[in-house]
């Protein structure tokens, strides 16, 4: 049986006319109804009959057609698998801090993934100085690393002598977070001194590159906090929070949705002035993809919805 004739009756019972189908197709309208033809004296069956108003599929027609539709995907299947794996596989990868604002943005980007595009995506959430290893040693294309503003110079001298790039993703102030039945949520005012009776919940490997870890767990995890709770992932500390109205935790701002969804609340703390960022970094000899591009735009456009 000619394969490209059962397309082109395929396309004639969906237009309804020899004519209509005949454009669709870009073949003259005499060859088409001889390929019709040709197809009905090779299968001996009469596939459309001929009204007034237009052509309508016979019963056997209609069986062929429904036949025609399964081996014409199957066709499409098989060449589909056999082209696609000569393709070499799009590759993403960035390794993130815990950030809500942007597991938003990676979620966002996701919907962007064409699936005429053959990829693979990493997105590891982790601290600075593994951010940067990621690149440096295991292949990683994007970094984004958080840090206090007072160690500015340090780091950037860091990615300087490391020949990476970097830009400027968000500065920000840290806010609290916790359940929205916490005695906290309740207070007109949170001061540093209304903390003392609560359980913190906190990253335990907040490392800053080019900075002592001593230095870093004095400035981020002060001795000041009778009970701290370290978890290392995100919707674990979310748990937790949830469940126990007697922790808090320090956070970049978090999304409404998210929020909503934990049943927590963001609030600020009046003593509160010091200042992070986040940088995106990347190596100075890499490229970036459409795929990096997709995400660093969805990137921004998370941060101006959820801080500016």
């Amino acid at each position: 049986m000619n394969i490209g004739y059962l397309k082109y009756a395929i396309v004639v019972a969906k237009a309804g006319s020899l004519s209509k189908a005949a454009e669709e197709l870009s073949v003259a309208q005499p060859n088409l109804s001889r390929a019709i033809k040709e197809l009905e004296k090779e299968l001996d069956i009469i596939i459309f009959e001929r009204k007034p108003k237009g052509i309508v599929l016979t019963p056997d027609g209609e069986i062929l057609i429904s036949y025609g539709k399964r081996i014409l995907k199957e066709i499409d299947d098989v060449e589909k698998e056999f082209k696609e794996r000569g393709k070499e596989k799009a590759v993403f990868s960035a390794s993130v801090p815990r950030a809500t604002y942007v597991s938003h943005a990676f979620a966002e980007f996701s919907k962007t993934l064409s699936e005429k595009e053959r990829c693979e995506v990493y997105y590891k959430e982790t601290n600075a100085l593994r951010a940067i290893t990621n690149i440096l040693e295991k292949d990683y294309r994007l970094g984004i690393i958080r840090y206090a503003a007072i160690h500015d110079k340090e780091v950037k001298d860091l990615l300087k002598n490391k020949n990476l790039a970097f830009e400027l993703i968000a500065e920000f102030r840290y806010v609290l977070v916790m359940s929205k039945d916490s005695p906290l949520a309740a207070a007109d005012e949170i001061h540093y001194s209304d903390l003392g009776n609560y359980i913190e919940i906190a990253h335990a490997d907040p490392y800053v590159p080019s900075v002592s870890l001593s230095q870093i767990r004095e400035e981020e995890l002060p001795d000041t906090m009778a009970r701290r709770i370290f978890v290392f992932e995100r919707a674990s500390q979310f748990d937790v929070l949830s469940a126990n109205k007697e922790t808090f935790m320090w956070v970049s701002r978090i999304p409404p949705e998210t929020l909503q969804r934990y049943n927590l609340v963001c609030r600020e703390c009046s003593d509160n002035a010091k200042l992070y960022r986040d940088v995106l970094i990347y190596s100075k000899n890499y490229t970036l993809t459409s795929l990096d591009k997709s995400f660093i735009t969805c990137l921004c456009e998370s941060k101006r919805r959820y801080f500016d």
